[in-house]
C-alpha cells in the first residue's frame, strides 16, 4: 500500500494517505493500532474516533471534490491491516457507476500534480486534530 499512496498527514488515531491513482480524490485512512483489521478489534474510544475522522474526511472531500457520492469502505481483502478507503465518486468518472477497483487503469499523476493535491487535502482537512505532513516535497 506503501507504494501506491502518499502521506497526506494524521489525525489523532489515523494516517491520510493519498491514493496515487489521479482518476479519483482518494485517500486511505489507516489506524495507528497494530494488529487490528477489522473496526470491531478497536477499543471503544478508537472505533468513536475512527468514525469521527472518517465522517469528517468524508464530508470534507465531498465538499471540496464536489462529489456526486463518497465511496467509504473498509475491506482489507489484499492488505490485512485496517484502513478505510474514501473515494470522491461523480458522475462523470471514468468507472461510473460500477466500483472503482479494476474498471480503468490508474492514472498517475505528475510530481506537481501530486503535490499540488496534497496541499489541497491538507488544507481541507484543516482542524486542530489534523496534523499535515510538512514533508510533502519529499513524499512526492
Amino acid at each position: 500500500m506503501q507504494s501506491d499512496c502518499v502521506w497526506v498527514g494524521d489525525f489523532m488515531l489515523s494516517r491520510v494517505l493519498l491514493m496515487k491513482d489521479a482518476n479519483y480524490p482518494w485517500v486511505i485512512m489507516v489506524p495507528k493500532r497494530e494488529g487490528v483489521s477489522e473496526i470491531y478489534q478497536l477499543d471503544t474510544d478508537d472505533q468513536e474516533q475512527l468514525i469521527w475522522e472518517s465522517s469528517f474526511v468524508a464530508s470534507a472531500m465531498a465538499e471540496e471534490f464536489g462529489a456526486d457520492k463518497m465511496n467509504v469502505a473498509a475491506l482489507g481483502n489484499v492488505v490485512k491491516q485496517l484502513h478505510v478507503h474514501h473515494v470522491v465518486r461523480r458522475r462523470d468518472d471514468p468507472a461510473w457507476p460500477n466500483p472503482v477497483w479494476g474498471r480503468v487503469p490508474a492514472r498517475l499523476y505528475t510530481n506537481a500534480q501530486l503535490r499540488d493535491r496534497v496541499l489541497r487535502l491538507q488544507r481541507c482537512f484543516t482542524t486542530s486534530t489534523f496534523k499535515p505532513n510538512e514533508d510533502v516535497q519529499a513524499s512526492c
